[in-house]
């Protein structure tokens, strides 16, 4: 079971971010909210009407999502980081890169300085 016990009212016209770590469930509950595909138990509710009984095309009319999709320029990891701060410190890159929660992936990689991404 992905999602377990989610409950999530969304007040109307307002915008919400879903932000989390990776593997949270953020990319599950949009796919959910927007019937990609249906729950295997319990429902998603539209002002107390179940996401199946909607016109699925209308449904995400009233939807917008903004992905988060990565890029990397053509530059080491450290570069890429850095992207846009000049004189930037090994010590802040890699604060910035514990804030993405990118840096024990990048720790395991062989001459994180070398490797170039993009």
């Amino acid at each position: 079971m992905v999602l377990n016990g989610v409950n999530l009212k969304i007040p109307p016209g307002k915008t919400v971010a879903l932000v989390g770590p990776s593997g949270c469930g953020k990319s599950t509950s949009i796919q959910l909210i927007e019937r990609f595909y249906d729950p295997v138990a319990g429902k998603v509710l539209f002002d107390e009407e179940d996401s199946r009984l909607l016109n699925l095309k209308h449904l995400r009319s009233q939807i917008s999502v903004v992905g988060q999709e990565p890029v990397l320029f053509n530059y080491s990891i450290r570069e890429n980081i850095a992207y846009g701060i000049e004189n930037a410190t090994a010590s802040e890159i890699e604060e910035a890169a514990k804030l993405a929660n990118a840096h024990d992936f990048i720790a395991q990689l062989p001459k994180v300085c070398a490797i170039v991404f993009g």
